[in-house]
């Protein structure tokens, strides 16, 4: 975006109908201990070739040699080169929001592509046009439980399910009637039995993530059905890259899906910004959050996309919105659309066996190293706990020396259980080779 500026007589003509004599009288409402009284403190302006000169000496400091088997939430997959090539095209880049019901038919038609690939990826029958990302997404997905289920009492969430998303959960109903119960964890899956005891005719809904935040595969059937049997809405927060080989979720009955879209050709860039992603069953479609592209014909008889659904409350009246989004990921969701074109469903099927079978042979040979075993005696995709004799610290630290970077460790997570506090992340996707895996064996061996 272009650098906008005024010059000293707009600025006047400005404070003229404000009605006030300089930006500094229009000032004095801000406390004086919070106006700075003197000049930021910058460097002296640089000629183009030495700032050039400059920057290139900062990015220079980079280190992009690094084997990244980091986890918890964020992944290094692979991107195909042509995903950066159509999302960063002028038309794309420059007009991604469907903001407003005069959204160019292009654009339209692109989150039409995105939600028609989302069902088919999760078997549901409607998705939105994306939400902000995946933590904010689970709580969006609570709301949207509360009001189809019209229970406001209380919501469920798995002890598996990322420590954030529920400090985000908690946060958003933290000023409401609604209590947060923990569903806790055995043997690094949801206690069943626990959830059974803990849901009742007041909870609006059960939430589980699949595979969970420590990698382990969930009862997902056993827990949809626990939900469905006490008219609660079952919630799973999915890895998108895993229903390449797991069965979908609405297929072993959820009733919604939400996930972090990031693996779906968006780059890790320093944790953000991501893709939420949030599908559900036709039932719900009212009560969903966010927006909705349609598919329709114009009056001359010619395919056209309108904004179907807009339930925010700039569109709608606050007491019927469904949410205060106020614009959605587009530009992510655009890769995302392009990302799972591209690959089909064999191309995400080959993914997540490489995943998957990598996975399972890092965790065989790490496990090799004394000291070293894995947390949990559960299946899991593409991510696993270790626990590390004496502490995760030193074992990471060994790992960084040597090029490669692990984790995160779960002791910087006070919302996970003090029985993993010892553990550590370790994350292994289809862009992770047998040689680095061997190498990091050998480094921290």
């Amino acid at each position: 975006m272009a650098y906008l500026y005024n010059t000293p007589e707009q600025q006047q003509q400005m404070l003229d109908v404000i009605g006030v004599e300089s930006i500094e009288q229009l000032l004095t409402q801000v406390p004086k201990e919070l106006q700075l009284d003197r000049p930021l403190d910058l460097p002296a302006p640089m000629t183009e070739l030495a700032l050039e000169q400059h920057v290139g000496k900062l990015a220079a400091k980079n280190n992009v040699d690094r084997v990244c088997f980091l986890g918890g939430g964020a992944y290094d997959h692979y991107i195909p080169s042509v995903i950066d090539e159509l999302a960063s095209r002028g038309e794309y880049y420059t007009a991604y929001t469907p903001y407003q019901a005069e959204a160019s038919q292009g654009t339209l038609q692109a989150f039409f592509e995105y939600q028609s690939l989302i069902c088919a990826l999760t078997g549901f029958d409607v998705s939105n046009a994306s939400l902000y990302e995946g933590g904010t997404a689970v709580s969006e997905a609570a709301f949207m439980a509360m009001r189809v289920t019209r229970r406001h009492g209380k919501v469920l969430i798995s002890e598996g399910v990322h420590p954030e998303y529920r400090h985000v959960l908690e946060t958003y109903v933290r000023n409401l009637e609604t209590e947060v119960v923990t569903i806790p964890m055995v043997n690094g899956t949801t206690d069943l039995a626990k959830a059974k005891e803990l849901i009742d005719d007041q909870t609006a809904c059960l939430i589980f993530q699949q595979p969970n935040f420590f990698g382990c595969v969930e009862d997902g059937e056993e827990l949809c059905k626990i939900a469905k049997e006490h008219g609660a809405l079952s919630v799973v927060s999915f890895d998108p890259i895993s229903l390449g080989l797991m069965k979908r979720p609405a297929d072993y009955g959820a009733d919604v899906a939400v996930a972090e879209g990031q693996s779906l050709g968006v780059p890790l860039q320093y944790g953000g910004p991501y893709l939420g992603i949030l599908a559900c069953r036709n039932d719900y479609v009212r009560k969903m959050p966010g927006r909705l592209i349609s598919m329709t014909t114009d009056r001359n008889g010619k395919q056209c996309y309108v904004l179907g659904l807009q339930t925010r409350e700039q569109h709608i009246r606050r007491d019927k919105a469904t949410s205060n989004i106020c614009t959605n990921q587009g530009l992510l969701a655009l890769r995302a659309t392009f990302y799972l074109s591209l690959m089909g469903p064999e191309g995400m099927r080959e993914a997540a066996e490489l995943c998957c079978q990598k996975a399972h042979y890092a965790a065989d040979q790490l496990t090799k190293i004394d000291g070293v075993d894995l947390m949990f005696d559960t299946p899991f995709f593409k991510e696993f706990t270790l626990r590390v004799k004496g502490g995760a610290e030193k074992f990471l630290k060994r790992a960084a020396a040597a090029g490669f970077d692990l984790g995160p460790e779960l002791s910087q997570f006070p919302q996970a259980p003090q029985s993993v506090q010892d553990g550590v992340l370790v994350a292994v996707t289809e862009s992770r080779t047998k040689e680095e895996i061997d190498a990091l064996v050998a480094a921290l061996a």
